[in-house]
């Protein structure tokens, strides 16, 4: 693990947003930057907007790039970390496989850079400064475009032979399911993430089914987000409640098979 003696900038590659931060040596944020990532533009586009993402947060914090200790990046996918390269991509991310990011970043910025994969960086900062502080065996699922997953075992950050574990979000819930983007039918993902929750919704409704959600969007139904479909469940709309049931349910099943398989404090 990389000691930091000076100011580091983290980096969070989502398949919609671009999250940038600086910290102090000491682990302390100390601003923050968030931007639409916009894959449909390209990768080269998403890196390029990465990079105005650190030089802005730095510029607005009077740094420059020489002061920095490294850049650390989170990404979705499978993440071969000791070569710094994207392997197999987050289907959120096309375009991405084999690409080596971290030396892409690097001389783009001149410092040296890190890369792992996001939920298995949310569940090193779990461990290390929130809900899982002081615990050798967790398991951490991130909910958002996609479902990800990270795992901590006897204290350290599991990564499988090639950086590979911890994808939970494509463990199979349904044999039956959905193609995920992944090849696999049926994903955890495909079933429970915000993506899949939005796009469960907007199936019923264009079938004919009755929503409160179509007013909240002004009829515009590619406004529908699982922020939107949220609300309305938190409101009474029974189509929103019953995709979020379902998709609940999902989670469980596989929370079930995380915690058989695992066993976490």
């Amino acid at each position: 693990m990389h000691k930091k003696t000076k100011p580091v900038v983290a980096v969070d590659i989502g398949g919609t947003k671009l999250m940038t931060a600086l910290f102090s040596a000491d682990g302390k944020m100390q601003a923050k930057d968030v931007r639409p990532t916009l894959v449909g533009e390209g990768v080269d586009a998403v890196i390029e907007r990465l990079c105005s993402g650190i030089n802005d947060i730095l510029h607005k914090n009077d740094m420059a790039l020489s002061q920095l200790d490294a850049i650390g990046i989170a990404c979705a996918g499978g993440i071969d970390t000791g070569k710094g390269v994207v392997v197999t991509p987050s289907p959120h991310l096309p375009g991405w496989a084999n690409l080596p990011l971290a030396d892409i970043i690097k001389k783009k910025t001149g410092v040296i850079a890190y890369i792992v994969n996001d939920a298995s960086a949310a569940a090193l900062g779990e461990q290390r400064y929130g809900a899982g502080k002081g615990v050798k065996n967790l398991v951490l699922l991130t909910l958002g475009t996609g479902i990800g997953g990270g795992i901590i075992i006897d204290g350290k950050l599991y990564l499988g032979a090639r950086g590979g574990a911890g994808e939970l979000g494509h463990m199979t819930v349904e044999a039956h399911g959905p193609r995920c983007g992944c090849g696999n039918t049926g994903c955890l993902e495909m079933l429970a993430s915000g993506t899949a929750i939005a796009a469960d919704v907007l199936a019923k409704i264009r079938q004919g089914e009755k929503s409160a959600l179509v007013n909240i969007v002004g009829g515009d139904l590619n406004k529908i987000t699982a922020e939107t479909v949220g609300k309305a469940a938190q409101n009474g709309d029974s189509l929103a409640q019953d995709v979020i049931a379902r998709a609940a349910y999902y989670l469980g099943v596989g929370m079930v098979n995380i915690v058989n398989i695992f066993n976490p404090e």
